[in-house]
C-alpha cells in the first residue's frame, strides 16, 4: 500500500450543478439570529450541501473562509469550559471535509505555491484536530478515518516541504502555528491518556501543548535502533501511535519514531505565558508520552567535560589522528543508548539534527553518535545523542582505482555467532546507490570493488549504507 492524496476520505459529489454562493453570507447572518442549536443545525446543513456540490477552486476557498469565521463564532460558546454537542463535532468534521476537497483541487491544479498549499493542509489538519479534541472532550473514541487522514496530511506536507511553513490562524483552543506542530499537538494529546482527564481539561491541555509541540520530531525509521525511546508512528495505520506492546511490522517507509527530547527539556524552562493550571497539567500527563516503560536504558547523571568532533570529514581526520578542531561540551547525563550534552549556543550552526559526531571523553574510547534532537535555552544548546554501536574506522573511496579519494567512516559491529555487520557512512549526495566504488581501509594496500547499496538510514547530513565485506 502506498500513501496518496486520493486516499483522503471525502464524500462523492452529488450535485454537479455549482451551488449558488451569492447569498451565502446573508444566509449565514440569518442563521446567527436563531437559537444556538438551531443556528448550528442550519450552518451544518449548508456546509454539508456545499461539500457535495461541484465548485471551482476559488468558489470553494471563499465559501470555506466564510464558514471558518462562522466556526469561530460558534466555538466561542465553549470557551468557558462548556461541553459541545455532537452537532458541533460533526460541524468540525464537515469543515475538515471541505478543506480536504479543496486540497485535492489544489493538488490537481498547476504547481500550487507552497504557502497556499501549506495553508490548505494546515486548515484541513486543524479541523481534524478539533474533531479529535471534541471527541475526547465528550469521552468518545475518535473515528479511525480521522487518524488515517491526519497521517496522510502530514505525509503530503513532508513530501511538499510544507511542514514548517508558518500559518496565521486565530482559533481557540490555541493550535500550533505550523503543520508539523499541529500534527504533533494531536499526537501528544492522544498520548496523554485523554479519557482520564477531568471535564474541561482536554481543551486546556491542547492549548498548553501549542507552543511546545513543534519541538518534537518524527524521525525516519532505522531497523538497528531497537534500543531507542519514544513512541512509534505508522503513517499507514488508523491509530495515533503503535501501542507499547504492538509489534512493529509496517513498511519502514511509513514508520517514524517520535523524538521528544527537546520538548522534555523545554517543559522545565520558564514560560511566562503558561498558567499554573497548564503547567500542572503538562507535568501530570508527560509520563504517558513515553509509554509505560519510560526508558529502555536507565539514565544516570554524569556531569563532566567532553568534546565533539563534528561532521564526517572531521571524524575521518580524527580517526587518522590528524587532530581536527573540537567542539567543547558538558555531559549532563548518559545511558547505554545515548547521552545529553550542553554546549555553547554559538555551536548551533555546526550541529543540525542528523549530524554525525564523534564523542570524546576522559573516560572511555571515542564513540560514534548521531545528533537526534537539539534545544536552545538560557543555559546554552542542549543536544541529544544516539550512540552508534561498533568500531568506527576511516576508509577511502574512489570511483576508479586511481582517481580522487573521498573520506568515509566504516562502522563495524560484531554479531552473535561470529561475523560482523558493516555500515558505511557517507556525506549525503556524494555518491548514488548502485554506483561502483573502490573502498580502501587505511593501512591496507588492497582496494575492494563494490556497488554502493541503497542507504538504510539517511539524515539531512549523512547516509549509512549496509555492506557485506569478506
Amino acid at each position: 500500500m502506498t500513501l496518496d492524496a486520493l486516499r483522503l476520505e471525502v464524500p462523492d459529489i452529488l450535485d454537479e450543478v455549482a451551488a449558488p454562493l451569492s447569498d451565502l453570507n446573508e444566509r449565514l447572518s440569518e442563521a446567527r439570529k436563531q437559537s444556538h442549536e438551531s443556528a448550528l443545525h442550519l450552518v451544518l446543513g449548508l456546509l454539508f450541501s456545499l461539500n457535495r456540490s461541484a465548485m471551482t477552486l476559488l468558489e470553494r476557498q471563499r465559501a470555506l473562509q466564510s464558514l471558518s469565521e462562522e466556526y469561530r463564532h460558534y466555538a466561542d460558546f465553549y470557551r468557558q469550559g462548556g461541553t459541545p454537542p455532537m452537532l458541533f463535532v460533526r460541524f468540525c468534521g464537515e469543515m475538515a471535509v471541505g478543506f480536504k476537497r479543496l486540497l485535492l483541487q489544489i493538488l490537481q491544479g498547476r504547481q500550487p505555491s507552497r504557502p497556499h498549499l501549506a495553508w490548505c493542509l494546515y486548515m484541513a489538519q486543524h479541523f481534524l484536530a478539533q474533531s479529535l479534541l471534541r471527541h475526547y472532550q465528550l469521552y468518545q473514541e475518535p473515528p479511525a478515518s480521522l487518524w488515517r487522514d491526519s497521517h496522510l496530511l502530514y505525509w503530503i506536507g513532508e513530501r511538499q516541504d510544507c511542514l514548517d511553513e508558518p500559518v496565521a490562524a486565530a482559533f481557540h483552543p490555541l493550535p500550533a502555528s505550523t503543520l508539523r506542530g499541529l500534527y504533533q499537538q494531536m499526537l501528544l494529546l492522544a498520548l496523554s491518556n485523554p479519557f482520564h482527564l477531568a471535564e474541561g481539561e482536554s481543551p486546556l491541555l491542547f492549548s498548553a501543548l501549542a507552543p511546545l509541540a513543534k519541538l518534537g520530531r518524527l524521525l525516519s525509521w532505522d531497523d538497528e535502533e531497537d534500543d531507542a525511546e519514544g513512541p512509534i508512528v505508522d503513517l499507514s495505520e488508523s491509530q495515533a501511535c503503535l501501542a507499547f506492546e504492538q509489534p512493529v511490522e509496517g513498511d519502514p517507509t511509513y514508520l517514524r519514531r517520535f523524538e521528544l527530547g527537546a520538548l522534555l527539556v523545554a517543559l522545565h524552562e520558564p514560560a511566562p505565558l503558561q498558567t499554573d493550571e497548564e503547567r500542572e497539567l503538562l507535568q501530570r500527563v508527560r509520563h504517558h508520552w513515553m509509554g509505560r516503560q519510560q526508558r529502555r536504558h536507565e539514565r544516570s547523571d554524569q556531569v563532566g567535560d567532553c568534546s565533539l568532533v563534528v561532521g564526517l570529514p572531521a571524524i575521518h581526520a580524527q580517526l587518522l589522528e590528524h587532530r581536527p578542531g573540537h567542539c567543547a561540551a558538558q555531559m549532563l547525563d548518559t545511558s547505554p543508548g545515548g547521552a545529553r550534552l550542553l554546549c555553547h549556543a554559538d555551536q548551533g550552526r555546526l550541529l543540525p539534527v542528523g549530524q554525525l559526531v564523534l564523542l570524546l571523553s576522559n573516560s572511555g574510547t571515542p564513540t560514534l553518535a548521531l545528533l537526534r534532537w537539539r534545544h536552545q535555552n538560557a543555559e546554552g544548546l542542549h543536544l541529544g545523542l544516539r550512540y552508534l554501536k561498533g568500531l568506527p574506522r576511516p576508509v577511502w573511496l574512489r570511483r576508479s582505482p586511481s582517481t580522487q579519494t573521498h573520506p568515509g567512516v566504516l562502522q563495524s559491529t560484531p554479531v552473535a555467532g561470529g561475523g560482523w555487520n558493516h555500515g558505511l557512512w557517507l556525506p549525503n549526495g556524494q555518491f548514488s546507490a548502485g554506483e561502483n566504488l573502490w573502498l580502501q581501509l587505511v593501512s591496507v594496500n588492497n582496494q575492494a570493488a563494490l556497488p554502493l547499496p541503497p542507504a538504510n538510514l539517511e539524515t539531512a547530513s549523512v547516509s549509512r549504507h549496509p555492506l557485506k565485506l569478506a
